[in-house]
């Protein structure tokens, strides 16, 4: 922890010691406005923070913002986002909320994004998920297979992944709409086709199909996966690193060998988490939704607004969901998690923690709204 952030958490403790400060005030003074202010931070135990919505200084007639799907930050220190406007679909910030570049305009369904550091040159690994806006009214969404592309962090494109039919892992029917990558020590890439038939898809290095695992019948229901939405490389144990795949239907994270053995299931109570985010010991996440459909009462129950990000000790158990309620465990089974009432966010998408701990939070069905950072206290 930086000596600026022990003083700032000394200071908060101490305020709110002297203030008597409650869970429930902090939530209903849960920040919106970028205004400094110890009272408004959201967060919970050591994983507390302070609310900047208007951190990113965006001119929507220059670089136009649909969905902000996700962030990572390069080598220099960038912070590079991907969103499903064609017009920019890949935003590039400095740590001010700066825009310094925008490029791209391949990808209508421009989804995932990860970034490895290839012998010491940034790469991109983009997912098109497939989903693009109807030509003839721009509002109806159209569902077409996606593919996989690798680019240079300046956006020169070397290759791309295609359906899985190609390699015959996939016969002609089955859909392809992935959603994220997540690349090993040795160059292996993994694909998961979240939107699609909902396998982990296995290729080398150059894109030559290794395996696939997962999708939704197998005997063993612990393979089975629902919306297989992001995956990440957990590196956490260097002598076992292996893979964390979210199963956003299943309301859990399901962890793998790096050859597609299952290893442990852990459920997440109500959280409809996106991609795993791995920071230190943590694994950070947004919650796209905390809501069950039927309890919505509106024609497109999926469009209501629960989300809010989450983060998970090694232990597996959820310690902090800014923007939500304050995670409780009865033994080992977490409880139901609600938004803050204060709704400080729409959807949580993505996260991206830098170097200093912050938190920046892309938001699908946001209103267009720009990331928002988290400022860790």
């Amino acid at each position: 922890m930086s000596d600026r952030r022990s003083f700032l958490k000394t200071s908060v403790i101490a305020s709110a010691g002297a203030a008597a400060l409650t869970q429930s005030a902090a939530i209903a003074n849960a920040a919106g406005d970028g205004d400094a202010t110890d009272a408004k931070l959201i967060g919970h135990g050591d994983f507390r923070y302070r609310v900047h919505k208007d951190w990113a200084k965006v001119d929507p007639a220059q670089t136009p913002i649909d969905n902000c799907h996700e962030m990572v930050q390069d080598s220099k220190g960038r912070l590079v986002m991907i969103g499903d406007d064609p017009r920019n679909n890949i935003l590039v910030f400095d740590k001010s909320g700066k825009v310094l570049d925008s490029w791209g305009t391949y990808w209508p369904g421009g989804h995932g994004l990860t970034l490895v550091n290839e012998g010491g040159e940034d790469m991109l690994y983009v997912s098109e998920s497939g989903w693009a806006r109807s030509l003839q009214d721009g509002v109806t969404m159209v569902r077409q297979n996606g593919y996989i592309a690798k680019m240079t962090i300046d956006g020169r494109m070397l290759f791309t992944i295609s359906h899985p039919m190609t390699v015959g892992a996939y016969t002609p029917d089955m859909g392809f709409q992935p959603t994220e990558t997540a690349v090993a020590p040795n160059g292996d890439i993994y694909v998961a086709d979240g939107y699609g038939s909902d396998y982990i898809l296995r290729y080398d290095e150059h894109g030559q199909f290794i395996q696939k695992f997962g999708g939704r019948d197998n005997e063993d229901k612990n393979y089975n996966l629902a919306n297989a939405h992001g995956i990440a490389l957990d590196s956490r144990d260097p002598a076992n690193p292996k893979l964390i795949v979210t199963s956003r239907g299943q309301r859990a994270f399901k962890y793998f060998t790096l050859d597609g053995k299952w290893l442990k299931t852990v459920k997440l109570a109500n959280l409809q988490i996106c991609r795993p985010v791995i920071r230190g010991d943590h694994v950070y996440a947004g919650v796209c939704w905390s809501h069950n459909n039927a309890d919505v009462n509106i024609p497109k129950p999926w469009l209501y607004q629960s989300g809010f990000t989450m983060v998970m000790d090694k232990d597996d158990r959820v310690v902090s969901c800014p923007g939500g309620e304050q995670p409780i465990y009865e033994g080992s089974v977490l409880q139901t998690v609600k938004q803050d009432q204060a709704k400080t966010f729409y959807h949580g998408h993505d996260v991206c923690i830098d170097e200093d701990e912050n938190m920046y939070v892309c938001q699908w069905n946001g209103e267009r709204t720009a990331p928002v950072k988290l400022e860790r206290v």
